[in-house]
Order: structure tokens, then C-alpha cells, then sequence
């Protein structure tokens, strides 16, 4: 959410700072011995830990909310939204997308892996001191009482074509496509220097999708096999070599997915029921994504206007798939499809989770105005949906995306303003992210897919027991644009140190593994990408995989991608495929896996 040339943020002056209402925090178990009590020095007791200092732009400190100075991010000037234009109702925070499910006609209101692409940058000025407050806006949904066989069926030999595509071109042309994607990349892994790592296989497009494109839902790495899942098709490829394992054909098209399947490699998609005009998400299909088998299939009800309407959220805890909608979440068990919950009691109902060993929920309550605008964020138990904690959000914010389960770190949106949260394990507040005055890019689900949104899938932005690490934008003024990686502290919300990318290049966090920092670097125009690392003090970026510089223009046109690496290779994967014929739809370069 960066600002336009010229249009930058004026200098100074906040507003009034956030007054969190009596009992806006309720841990179902005491604080952890020492939080709350003696606060260190140079801190004010509070919920609030330290004293928020002036802001990025020098902004006038302001009484906060229990005698802490702090500087006022609330009643801001209102400025350009997130990608220069006015910020507008969001479909599937507050406001339904323009979709009609069938015979309903209600008004219309105004693993897997990461993203990686052009869009959600964020100004550190609004990161700087914005507290939490939030709005409501999709809900888990379902029914489930229909018990009807799975309708998908894996297709009878899917062969070795690494062109995949779901059977619609010819045995022949998709052959011949074979080889010629094995020799492009014969041709650049024999320009390789030193110390670079192979480009394993390319993938095309290989469908005629419609005139508006298609999304594309996942990848998902289940041990040996990568898969990903377009418009009515999922399919498996070998990691090593791109050869289609399975391909499964969906009833229907596809129109949500969770961004991880379960430790055991199943999965629940959302699929529509009917097709065309008529088609409506609110069906589900699991799948073994080990062997490329449909287990079962279930619809669900969709009740009311603003659950019609919302977008779908989909995550996995264990053995729990839960479906968010804008009025509710429906909970179903991933290995048999039993209906596990529903609505919950009173009038606060979770609209999304984030997937994982830790079930963290934001929740939307309904308010006498109908406008679903107050938020919290909940621990539940994704067996029983018991609630186990609850943070409520300051009224007029919204909850936007969980970057971390554990420790929580919940990224919070007033219309054009940002902030980012850290909660202790037991939902109380540790910390806000002071941004200073670098500026943040984040890119999420939430920037691309048109259908089933998740809220806990993006890139530049990770957490651990140590610190929350952030990517900045670049500068576009540079002769050659790099970016640095941020490590804030978790209980202060501070800065503890700042790592540059390579020169030229750019690095997006990933993920904490091994004790260590892991960040996708982009491929720059005769430079190749790759993953580094970082210790937990900074320093100086080491490369993990180097991706050739002879591959580097094929990797660029992955611009608008997610990212995923294990076991030492790292796959593009194009997040939706799109062209000006069919010709340039098929022919799109969809996925690219670099190894040694």
C-alpha cells in the first residue's frame, strides 16, 4: 500500500490515539509469570508494553490509552489506498463480491506456497503506531448434509508429459511440447557458471482457459510430488523431472483451496455445483495428494445475502477443514468429511483462519447497523470450536491477514492505514511494529485470486520466537533498485536490525527454518534468483540455491507467482494464467523448478 510520486503523507499529526473499550482482552488463562507485573525499565506498565515513540514523520506525541505517550495513528488524513487509486470497499471484508447464487437476488453493497508479484506495498508511516481494531467480513459456512460419492475421477494415464493441461491438447502436441521445453532447459542449464543450480523443468500453460484467465490454487509438495489445481483440474508432477504423475478431474470448477493439506497430504478443495450462469461454491471435494485420489465429496447451505455473497476462506488445522464465509464458518473432518461444527454461539462468528498446527480465527460481530464492523481475533479449537481466547479489534479495523499462528502476528487494515500486531500465546497484547520511515511490501493471496481468498498465504513477511521479519519496498529512484530485510522485536515492536539484498535484487521472507532466515530472491534483468538465508542476527544474506543468470529472463516472466522451496529446489508457480489468444494462454510458462 505505497503512496503514488507526489502524493506522499504529510508530515505530522495522527489523530486521537486508540482507547481499546473496557475487556478488550480475554485470555482464558493467566498471563505468562512476569507480563503485566514489574515492567522493564523504561517501559509503562500496561497491556501496551513500551511507550510508543514520535512517529515516522515526527508527528506530535498525544496522551495514550492508559497515560502512555503515544503518537495518534487514528483520524489520519485520509490518503490514496493501497495501489494509488482510492481505497473502496473490498469484496469479502464488510462488503460481498459481485457474485449471485442461484434464485437469489439480495442487494448489491457498493503450501503451500507464496506469492510472488508487483502489488501490496505498504507505507511505514501507518505501519508506524496504528493499533488494532477491525471490521468483519467472511465466514466459515456448510451444512455438509449432503453424503453423496465423490464425483472426481483420476484419469485413466495422465503419461509423462511435463506440459500437463489437463487433457485438452493432443497426445502428439503435447509431446512434441515436451521436448521442447526439456531442450530449452538443456539449453540453459549449459550456460551455467559456478555454484549455480539447474533449472530442473518447465511447465506450460498447456489449457484454453476463459477469456478472463484462471486462477491457479496452491502449489502443495507432498513428498516426491508438486501439485497444483486449475479450473476443473488437479494435477501431480514429479519434482525432479516435471513428469505428470496423476491429473484428477474436478465435478466442477474450482473456487477456494486451503494454502496447506494435512501432515498426511490430503486436502479439501472448494469446487462449484452446476456450471455456467448457475455455478455456485458451495461444494467441497478431498483429495489424496500423494496418490491423486477423490475421497469425498459434500455441499453445503449458503444462508442469507452476505454469506451468498462472500468469497470463501479455506484453511486446515490437523485433521479439521474449516470454510469461512462472511456470517460463518462450517468445520469439517479432512479424512471422512464429517460435520464437525458450525454456527457458534452469540453473534460473533470466524470468517477465516489460518492453517496449521496453531487454529487462530478472525472473527466478525454482527452489530445492530448490519455492517459487520467489529472484529476480534480468536483462538478455537478446530475439533470442538471451542473458543479458547479472544483479542477484540478496535471497532472500524479489520482483521486482513494472519502472518504467524505462533507467535500470533495479525496484519490489521483501516482503509488506506496498516498496522501489524503481536499477541502472546495466550491472546493478550505484546506489541505494535514500528515501521520508522522505510516503507513494507507484503504480497498475499488477497492481491490476485478472484475466488476463495486465504488469510494466511503471503511472502516478505514471517515470524519466529525471536522477531517478526518484514521485507521494504525499494526504491524506485535507484540506479539499481534493491530492498533490505527488517527484523522487529516482539515485545517491543522495534527494530533489532536491518539486512540488504544483494545489490541489484531484491528478497522476500519466506519462512524460519533450521535456526535460520529463508528469503526468495528475485531474478533481475542477466542476474538469477534464488533463496538465501540469514542468522538470527542479521548480516549478510548467504545463498541457499542460486538460481543461473541464464535462466533469468524466464524466471522474471514469473511475475505474478508463488514460491515454494523444500528439500532443496524452488518452484515458480504462476498464481493465474492468462494470454491475448489461446495460442499465448497455452504456451505460458506456468511453472519452473530450479536444484541441483
Amino acid at each position: 500500500m505505497t503512496q503514488p510520486p507526489g502524493q506522499q503523507p504529510p508530515q505530522g499529526g495522527f489523530g486521537a490515539p486508540y482507547d481499546p473499550p473496557p475487556g478488550s482482552v480475554q485470555p482464558s488463562s493467566p498471563p505468562p509469570p512476569g507480563y503485566g507485573s514489574v515492567p522493564p525499565p523504561g517501559q509503562a506498565a500496561g497491556p501496551y508494553g513500551t511507550p510508543v515513540q514520535p512517529g515516522p514523520y515526527d508527528a506530535p506525541t498525544q496522551p495514550g490509552p492508559y497515560g502512555v505517550q503515544q503518537p495518534g495513528p487514528y483520524d489520519a488524513p485520509t490518503q490514496p489506498g493501497p495501489y494509488g487509486y482510492q481505497a473502496q470497499p473490498q469484496p469479502g471484508y464488510g462488503y460481498p463480491p459481485q457474485q449471485q447464487p442461484p434464485q437469489q437476488q439480495p442487494p448489491q453493497p457498493g503450501g503451500g506456497g507464496f506469492f510472488r508479484g508487483r502489488r501490496g506495498t505498504v507505507i511505514g508511516a501507518v505501519l508506524a503506531v496504528v493499533l488494532l481494531a477491525g471490521s468483519g467480513i467472511w465466514l466459515a459456512t456448510s451444512r455438509g448434509d449432503d453424503e453423496s460419492n465423490p464425483t472426481a475421477k483420476a484419469s485413466a494415464d495422465p503419461g509423462p508429459s511435463s506440459t500437463g493441461g489437463g487433457g485438452d491438447g493432443k497426445a502428439g502436441d503435447q509431446d512434441q511440447g515436451t521436448r521442447d521445453l526439456r531442450a530449452e532447459a538443456d539449453a540453459l542449464n549449459a550456460k551455467r557458471r559456478p555454484g549455480e543450480a539447474k533449472v530442473l523443468w518447465l511447465q506450460e500453460g498447456g489449457v484454453d482457459v476463459p477469456r478472463n484467465g484462471s486462477d491457479v490454487y496452491g502449489p502443495w509438495i507432498v513428498g516426491d510430488t508438486i501439485v497444483k489445481a486449475m479450473l476443473h483440474t488437479l494435477s501431480g508432477y514429479s519434482v525432479t523431472d516435471g513428469r505428470q504423475k496423476w491429473s484428477l478431474r474436478m465435478p466442477s470448477n474450482l473456487c477456494a483451496a486451503p494454502s496447506q493439506a494435512t501432515a498426511d497430504g490430503k486436502i479439501v478443495l472448494g469446487i462449484k455445483s452446476g456450471h455456467g450462469d448457475q455455478a455456485f461454491c458451495d461444494a467441497l471435494q478431498m483429495v489424496d495428494l500423494t496418490t491423486g485420489k477423490a475421497g469425498w465429496h459434500k455441499t453445503y447451505e449458503r444462508q442469507g445475502a452476505w454469506d451468498g455473497l462472500s468469497h470463501v476462506a479455506m484453511a486446515i488445522n490437523g485433521d479439521t477443514v474449516t470454510v469461512g464465509r462472511t456470517t460463518r464458518t462450517d468445520a469439517f473432518r479432512v479424512s471422512d468429511g464429517k460435520v464437525l461444527w458450525g454456527e457458534l454461539p452469540g453473534n460473533c462468528q470466524p470468517f477465516g483462519f489460518a492453517s496449521g498446527p496453531v487454529a487462530i480465527a478472525a472473527t466478525s460481530c454482527q452489530t445492530a447497523a448490519d455492517d459487520h464492523k467489529e472484529q476480534q481475533v480468536q483462538r478455537i479449537d478446530p475439533v470442538t470450536g471451542k473458543v479458547q481466547w479472544t483479542y477484540k479489534v478496535k471497532k472500524g479495523w479489520q482483521v486482513a491477514q494472519f502472518y504467524s499462528a505462533s507467535p500470533p502476528v495479525v496484519s490489521l487494515k483501516q482503509d488506506d492505514k496498516w498496522a501489524i500486531l503481536v499477541l502472546n500465546e495466550n491472546g493478550t497484547y505484546r506489541s505494535q511494529l514500528v515501521g520508522g520511515t522505510e516503507d513494507y511490501v507484503t504480497e498475499c493471496d488477497e492481491d490476485l485470486l478472484t475466488d476463495g481468498r486465504s488469510l494466511d498465504n503471503c511472502l516478505g513477511v514471517t515470524a519466529d520466537d525471536r522477531a517478526v521479519y518484514l521485507a521494504t519496498k525499494p526504491d524506485p529512484a535507484a540506479r539499481r533498485p534493491a530492498n533490505k530485510v527488517v527484523a522487529f522485536d516482539l515485545n517491543t515492536g522495534r527494530t533489532k536490525w536491518k539486512a540488504a539484498a544483494p545489490a541489484g535484487q531484491t528478497m522476500m521472507p519466506m519462512r524460519v527454518e533450521g535456526g535460520r532466515l529463508l528469503m526468495y530472491v528475485a531474478a533481475e534483468k542477466n542476474k538469477g534468483g534464488g533463496i538465501a538465508s540469514l542468522p538470527p542476527t542479521g548480516g549478510t544474506p548467504q545463498m541457499v540455491l542460486r538460481h543461473p543468470a541464464a535462466a533469468a529472463a524466464v524466471e522474471r516472466d514469473f511475475s505474478l507467482s508463488r514460491v515454494a522451496y523444500a528439500n532443496g529446489r524452488c518452484f515458480l508457480v504462476q498464481a493465474r494464467i492468462s494470454g491475448i489468444d489461446d495460442e499465448a494462454e497455452k504456451s505460458m510458462r506456468s511453472i519452473v523448478g530450479f536444484g541441483s
